[in-house]
């Protein structure tokens, strides 16, 4: 049977994003994607229109009863919203240390909605991230993590081992807003020791999902029994092949891009 991933997202009204996303990420896979829902986000790529978070008590059932039900390999979090869906994950986490949990520090979206409270960056701060196998914050969320800007290559590549300092757990900076070069180079602290993952920059638009679906597949990869440098250099590949095949529609005057989650001709697990 499949190992069983865990998403615990906001939705996305588009699918490009979210707990959609991360459940065609783990389908693409061949791992069995189950979740928990901690808002419902009415959303399109560039304009997030409406966001309403569920009850602390709902997302509680949710993860108890998903876990009740199936023995999880891996799980990864997204959106959390605030403060007291946080704590409802760090509680389960804390029951539950031996699964090993990705997660995508959202703060707000690529739009500029805030997607998290301050109450809630700062428990998971506090209490989500000592129990995570890996953090992978983009260029902008790294910065407000760190509390200063990262302005170059250099900085970029001490910030992972400078975050694990100071949060005590391991993380993938990624590099994609740092510069328009020729590459996308992601650097992370791992187990001890400095990582650093290169590939060619693709000529493609800035596509909805790409950190949801990265997390995503990493936590697939895991959960398939990689290592977690392996897994981020498997999930990189196929991260690469979802933006290189990515879908586009015209309606009328706007033109929509989304990732392809089951592109052809890559193998990645």
């Amino acid at each position: 049977m499949p190992p069983v991933v865990l998403t615990i997202a906001g939705s996305d009204s588009s699918a490009g994003a979210g707990i959609q996303a991360d459940l065609k990420t783990f389908a693409a896979h061949g791992v069995y994607g189950v979740n928990a829902l901690t808002a419902i986000v009415a959303e399109i790529p560039g304009e997030v229109l409406a966001v309403s978070a569920v009850e602390s008590n709902l997302l509680s059932i949710q993860l108890n009863r998903v876990r009740s039900a199936f023995s999880l390999s891996s799980a990864k979090t997204g959106m959390l919203a605030n403060g007291d869906l946080v704590a409802v994950v760090a509680d389960f986490f804390e029951a539950h240390s031996g699964i090993p949990l990705v997660i995508d520090p959202v703060i707000r979206a690529g739009a500029g909605t805030e997607l998290l409270d301050r109450d809630g960056l700062e428990k998971m701060k506090a209490r989500l991230f000592p129990l995570a196998r890996l953090v992978t914050p983009n260029l902008p969320e790294a910065e407000a993590l760190l509390g200063t800007t990262i302005p170059d290559a250099a900085a970029l590549a001490l910030a992972p081992k400078q975050l694990h300092e100071r949060y005590s757990c391991d993380f993938l900076v990624k590099g994609g807003h740092l510069s328009d070069g020729p590459e996308v180079t992601d650097h992370a602290w791992i187990a001890g020791k400095a990582f650093s993952f290169t590939r060619p920059r693709l000529a493609v638009p800035d596509v909805h999902g790409t950190g949801c679906t990265l997390s995503a597949a990493i936590a697939a990869q895991l959960a398939l029994g990689h290592e977690t440098p392996e897994a981020i250099t498997r999930a990189t590949a196929y991260l690469a092949a979802a933006l290189a095949q990515h879908h586009r529609w015209t309606v009328g005057d706007r033109t929509i891009e989304a990732l392809n989650h089951f592109p052809d001709g890559v193998e990645w697990r």
